[in-house]
């Protein structure tokens, strides 16, 4: 398990390392020059000029990404071009906003997704099945906006029940929090169901049945933990996403989370801020996979022999 882990966080610096290159190159040729955004259009050239001297544009772009790299591994992306705040300060504080929710959608979405695809499996083939898959069909395949703004309206204003914007106590956690975790709900109820059912057909299952082992242990004992590499793949990938921010969900209920940040960033052509909510992203998605990857190893330990799962 050890040389295992080393591997695995061998291949993360090295994706990482990729990821600040590539960043930094495509932000480096979009087209439009953050300083003259900056000053607006009635600054002079010479004035831009001095500006893009002061914030070090004006060096080779090698030099550039060295200085990029090395001020990411202190976790020092410098300051914002517009509102001259600290990045990290900014990631920090929008951090807290994104964590409460995306826990709280994660948990909303693995519940209602584990929950309702163990049920649909168990009754394969009868109404509660259909109900519970077209349902998460739905989820799927309604956007996170829609669903939203279907909650604002029928909850929020016409029943008065919660709070349709802000994120300021725990009422207003919950509005956007099933808006998020709608979909994620769905899929994983999709993926819960599938891979039950291929457990469901094993011998070991049938075994367990006639030495009389209660149906409830049977399902959750046997069958929803070996059926749980292929779910487990797809909760780590979601709650990447989660953590990453939802823009849509974010700018619907004005939440200031990362998600707002990366939109203001990208509107402003503000680098510094775009480079630090871009290495964020990545390093949450880099994280996630690596306890995704290990977790497969704790649960079937032939995988870190390189055996696979079959």
């Amino acid at each position: 398990m050890f040389s295992y882990t080393l591997k695995r966080l061998g291949q993360t610096v090295l994706v990482l390392i990729g990821i600040t290159l590539i960043t930094f190159i495509l932000l480096n040729v979009v087209p439009g020059d953050p300083v003259a955004m900056m000053l607006d259009k009635r600054a002079d050239e010479a004035t831009i000029e001095k500006v893009r001297h002061e914030m070090g544009l004006d060096i080779p772009l090698p030099e550039q990404y060295i200085n990029f790299v090395k001020g990411a591994i202190r976790l020092d992306f410098g300051k914002s071009y517009f509102t001259k705040e600290v990045v990290m300060d900014a990631l920090v504080r929008s951090f807290k906003v994104t964590v409460k929710l995306a826990a709280m959608s994660f948990l909303f979405a693995v519940v209602i997704g584990i929950t309702c695809g163990m049920i649909a499996a168990v009754y394969r083939g009868k109404w509660v099945d259909s109900l519970l898959m077209t349902l998460s069909m739905v989820g799927v395949s309604a956007p996170s906006f829609w669903i939203a703004i279907i909650l604002q309206i029928v909850i929020g204003l016409k029943l008065d029940l919660l709070p349709i914007s802000g994120f300021d106590g725990p009422l207003n956690y919950i509005l956007p929090s099933i808006a998020l975790g709608t979909r994620y709900a769905g899929s994983i109820a999709r993926i819960t169901r599938t891979s039950m059912l291929d457990v469901i057909k094993q011998d070991y299952i049938r075994t367990a049945r006639s030495k009389g082992v209660k149906e409830s242990l049977v399902i959750m004992k046997h069958a929803l933990k070996n059926a749980m590499i292929p779910i487990v793949t797809l909760v780590g990938t979601e709650l990447g996403y989660m953590l990453t921010g939802s823009m849509l969900i974010e700018k619907v209920f004005s939440i200031p989370g990362i998600g707002k940040l990366a939109v203001d960033g990208m509107m402003n052509r503000d680098l510094p801020l775009l480079q630090g909510t871009v290495v964020y992203i990545a390093l949450v998605f880099v994280i996630v996979n690596l306890v995704v990857d290990l977790s497969y190893a704790l649960i079937d330990p032939r995988i870190r022999y390189g055996k696979g799962a079959d």
